[in-house]
C-alpha cells in the first residue's frame, strides 16, 4: 500500500483516535475509575465544589482538578460514565498534539507523527483509555508544560505563562512531584550544555511564582477543609492539614514511606512494568535506551534531546526508588520514552528494521493466540465474533502493509493495538463488567427503584456509589441501621457475610443478588468460565421490614 510516509502515520493516528473513543461508552471499573466519578458526583449533588467526601466522610488523597472536570462535565452531560471519561479523553488528544508539536520542534515532522502513534498505541494508554483514572490528565499536562517552557527559551514571555497554567494543572491532579519530569530535564541540559546563567533569568523565577498563583484554588479548598476544622478525624487522627498533606504526606510521605499512605517498594518494578506497559514498543524503546550508552549515538542526538531524555531518567530513577509503586505511573513519561523511540527507529537502518520486523511478526503470532485463548477461555459473549474480528485486522495489516520498512512496523503495529483496544473495549472489559457487583447494583436499582435511598451496609462500593440513585448512605454498623430502618425508601446494599447476620436481625427481603469479583485483579479460575463460581462472592440489594 503506496501513501506518502508523513500522510501514512496521519491517518494511522486518526484511526487510533476513532478507535479509542470507543472507550467513552463503556462502563467504569473499580477501585480508582468508579471512585473518582463518585466523588465528582456528590460534589455536583451537593453543589459543593470546596469539600471532597467519600462515603460519607471527609476525603484526603488526591487534589481537586480530577474532580472539578469530571464534575463540570456531568453539569453539562449529565451524571454518566460517558461524562466521566470525556475530560480525560479530551486531555489525551490534547496531550498528542503537545507531543507532536514538542517532538517537530526538536526532530522533524515524521518523528513528530512517529512518536505520537508510538505513545497512542502503547498498551498502558490503550488500557486508561478505559480504565479512566488520574494519569492521562497528568501526562498530557506535564508535557504541554515541557513544550511551552522549551519555547520560552526563543520566543515569548505567553509561553512561560501557559508552561506555569499546565504545570500548574498537573500539580493540581497529583501533587508538587509532578514538577520533576517538567523542570529536570532542562536543569540537566543546562548543565551539560553549560547554560548555567539559565537559571538565574527572572523568566524562570516569575514562572515558579506563576504556577504558586495557578494553584492557589487547591491551596485555598484543602485549607478550608481540614486546616480550619483540626476536629475532624483524618487518618484516624485529629488536626490533620490539608496543606501539609498536599505538600509533604501525599508526595514525600510517600516516596520515604512515612506518611499516612504507605507502600512497598521494588527497585526493578518499572523495569519488568514498562516492559509490558509499553508494548508493542517496549523492545525497541529498551534497544533505543541501551543504543543512547554509546558515544557515537549521543552524537547524532540533537543537543536539546538531552531535555527528553534526562527528564524521563531522572522521573523513572525516583519512582523505582519510591516505597509506594503503582504501574499506572509509569505512563507519565510515555511521552519522552516515546520520541526516545521514535528518534531511533528513524536512525534505523536496513539491517536493524529487519531484526524489530521478526520481532513483530513474533508479538503478532503471541498477542493473536493470548486473546483468542482469552476469548474462549472466559467466554466472552460471541467468542467466534471476536477472534474473528481480531484476525481480520491482523491480516489486513498484513495484505495492506508489505516489505522490510519503518512505515511497515508503524502500520502494523498500530493495527495490531488497534484490535487490541476492539478485543478490549467491546468484548473483554463489558463481559469483566458483569461481575462488579456494585456496578450491576446501582444500574438496577436506578431502573427499578428510581426513588429509593440507596444505603451501604459495613461494606464499601465506589461503583453503587456512582451508579445508584442520588446520594448513598453508610453503615458501619448494625446500631446506625437500627435508627433508620422504619424507612421505606430505603434499599441496604450488603455483602453476603453480613446478610447472613442482617436476616437473623430484621426481616429482610432480597429484591436482587449479584455475583462479584475484584476484577482488576484477575485470578485463573476467575478467566476460566468452569471454575468462575467457585470464586465469585455475592452481594445483596435488599429491604428491610
Amino acid at each position: 500500500m503506496k501513501i506518502a510516509e508523513n500522510k501514512l502515520y496521519l491517518i494511522l493516528i486518526i484511526l487510533v483516535i476513532i478507535a479509542s473513543s470507543t472507550a467513552l461508552f463503556g462502563d467504569l471499573m473499580e477501585p480508582d475509575g468508579a471512585l473518582y466519578a463518585a466523588i465528582a458526583k456528590t460534589m455536583v449533588l451537593k453543589n459543593d465544589w470546596i469539600n471532597l467526601y467519600l462515603h460519607d466522610a471527609d476525603w484526603l488523597d488526591k487534589p481537586h482538578l480530577t474532580f472539578w472536570l469530571a464534575a463540570a462535565s456531568y453539569k453539562v452531560f449529565g451524571i454518566s460514565a460517558f461524562a466521566y471519561k470525556l475530560p480525560s479523553f479530551l486531555a489525551g488528544l490534547l496531550g498528542c498534539w503537545y507531543l507532536y508539536l514538542f517532538t517537530k520542534a526538536i526532530y522533524d515532522q515524521k518523528t513528530a507523527l512517529i512518536s505520537v502513534l508510538i505513545f497512542s498505541t502503547a498498551l498502558h494508554l490503550i488500557i486508561s483509555s478505559f480504565d479512566v483514572r488520574a494519569e492521562t490528565y497528568i501526562t498530557a499536562f506535564v508535557i504541554a508544560s515541557i513544550y511551552h517552557y522549551y519555547k520560552a527559551h526563543q520566543e515569548s514571555f505567553w509561553h512561560i505563562v501557559a508552561g506555569s497554567f499546565f504545570a500548574a494543572c498537573a500539580i493540581m491532579i497529583k501533587g508538587i512531584f509532578v514538577l520533576i519530569p517538567v523542570f529536570t530535564g532542562f536543569l540537566i541540559y543546562w548543565a551539560v550544555s553549560k547554560q548555567y546563567q539559565e537559571i538565574w533569568k527572572p523568566k524562570w523565577w516569575i514562572a515558579l511564582v506563576l504556577i504558586l498563583i495557578f494553584i492557589s484554588p487547591e491551596l485555598y479548598a484543602l485549607y478550608v477543609q481540614f486546616d480550619l476544622h483540626p476536629e475532624k478525624i483524618v487518618f484516624g487522627q485529629q488536626g490533620v492539614s490539608g496543606l501539609r498533606f498536599f505538600f509533604w504526606d501525599s508526595q514525600f510521605g510517600r516516596f520515604f514511606n512515612n506518611g499516612p499512605i504507605k507502600g512497598k517498594g521494588d527497585v526493578s518494578f518499572f523495569l519488568h512494568t514498562t516492559l509490558w506497559a509499553f508494548l508493542p514498543w517496549s523492545v525497541l524503546f529498551y534497544t533505543a535506551i541501551a543504543q543512547l550508552v554509546k558515544k557515537k549515538n549521543r552524537d547524532k542526538i540533537p543537543m536539546e534531546g538531552i531535555i527528553i531524555w534526562a527528564s524521563a531518567l531522572v522521573s523513572f530513577l525516583i519512582f523505582s526508588l519510591s516505597k509506594f509503586q503503582l504501574p499506572h505511573y509509569i505512563l507519565l513519561i510515555f511521552p519522552q520514552f516515546s520520541i526516545l523511540t521514535a528518534a531511533y527507529l528513524c536512525r534505523l537502518e536496513s539491517k536493524g528494521i529487519a531484526v524489530f520486523f521478526k520481532i513483530q511478526n513474533v508479538l503478532f503470532l503471541v498477542i493473536t493466540v493470548l486473546l483468542s485463548s482469552v476469548a474462549l477461555l472466559f467466554h466472552v459473549p460471541s467468542p467466534f465474533l471476536c477472534i474473528g474480528s481480531l484476525l481480520f485486522l491482523l491480516i489486513l495489516a498484513f495484505v495492506l502493509f508489505k516489505g522490510t520498512s519503518v512505515q511497515t512496523i508503524m502500520a502494523r503495529s498500530t493495527f495490531l493495538s488497534i484490535s487490541l483496544m476492539g478485543f478490549l473495549y467491546l468484548f473483554f472489559y463489558p463481559a469483566l463488567l458483569e461481575y462488579q457487583a456494585g456496578m450491576k447494583a446501582g444500574k438496577w436499582l436506578q431502573e427499578q427503584h428510581p426513588g429509593t435511598q440507596a444505603k451501604v451496609l459495613i461494606s464499601s462500593s465506589d461503583a453503587f456509589d456512582f451508579y445508584a440513585p442520588g446520594e448513598v448512605g453508610y453503615f458501619n454498623s448494625y446500631e446506625a441501621l437500627e435508627k433508620e430502618k422504619s424507612d421505606k425508601s430505603m434499599v441496604v446494599y450488603v455483602p453476603e457475610a453480613e446478610f447472613s447476620v442482617l436476616k437473623t436481625i430484621y426481616h429482610a427481603q432480597i429484591l436482587k443478588s449479584f455475583d462479584h469479583f475484584h476484577i482488576t485483579k484477575l485470578k485463573p479460575k476467575f478467566l476460566n468460565y468452569q471454575t468462575r463460581s467457585q470464586v465469585l462472592e455475592r452481594f445483596y440489594l435488599v429491604k428491610i421490614h
